[in-house]
């Protein structure tokens, strides 16, 4: 029970020195995820898109 008691105070220790970010880094960062997460799968549905084409061509 001791070693438990100690990994707690020791995790609530190091997450006070933790620098949380403020309200608008964290807004303009999901923007960022949001936008690359789109674009990326735009850009994969556009090669799978060719992909389905080529493999079509030499299937048939």
């Amino acid at each position: 029970m001791d070693k438990i008691r100690t990994l707690l105070n020791e995790m609530r220790i190091e997450l006070l020195k933790v620098s949380w970010p403020k309200k608008e880094e964290l807004i303009g960062s999901t923007w960022v995820v949001l936008v690359g997460t789109v674009i990326l799968a735009i850009v994969i549905g556009i090669i799978d898109i060719i992909f389905t084409h080529m493999m079509g061509g030499i299937i048939r």
